[in-house]
């Protein structure tokens, strides 16, 4: 009886842990970024599903990458609005930097998991751009879903960190 009781309180954990997915993308290109690097982050366009549109995901993306690159850098600016890809480019090169970080919301989906049962969600593309030359060094879609038993406390932004963390972290070593 006991180890189905276990095994019972065990299985309905599983709902209660956010997956993450990080696809890097395979690329020609083994730049490394160094510490004496800087970094333009484009600010995404708020993220939307449905009808619903989600006021401020575009810079909690851009402030996720931001935060995972504080750690090694100390030149890592945010544009202070939505860019199309030539037009960050262009500011990226104006403004002297290394690196453009290019992300782009691809879904993003707030739900009220613990009534309803359905998972916040979010998928994420970020491309690092050499400014210099204009060539993308790297690229990854991170896919973020929540665990069923979040109790509220759960959101889109909240699934981003850590893949986000593992890309950067690649971008380096």
């Amino acid at each position: 009886m006991k180890k189905i009781i276990i095994a019972a309180c065990l299985s309905s954990l599983w709902g209660c842990a956010d997956s993450h997915n990080l696809n890097i993308a395979e690329s020609n290109v083994s730049t490394k970024i160094n510490s004496t690097n800087s970094i333009y982050i484009a600010l995404s366009k708020d993220g939307s599903y449905g009808n619903h549109y989600y006021t401020g995901s575009g810079n909690m993306l851009s402030k996720t990458i931001q935060s995972s690159l504080l750690k090694r850098l100390n030149n890592v600016e945010i544009a202070k609005q939505p860019e199309l890809f030539n037009d960050a480019l262009i500011s990226a090169k104006q403004g002297g930097y290394d690196y453009l970080f290019y992300p782009t919301i691809m879904h993003w989906e707030d739900r009220a998991t613990e009534w309803s049962a359905k998972p916040d969600k979010v998928t994420v593309k970020i491309s690092v751009i050499d400014v210099d030359t204009q060539a993308e060094i790297k690229s990854a879609i991170v896919d973020g879903k929540s665990g069923l038993a979040t109790f509220g406390g759960d959101h889109p932004q909240d699934l981003l960190p850590i893949p986000v963390e593992k890309f950067t972290t690649a971008l380096f070593n």
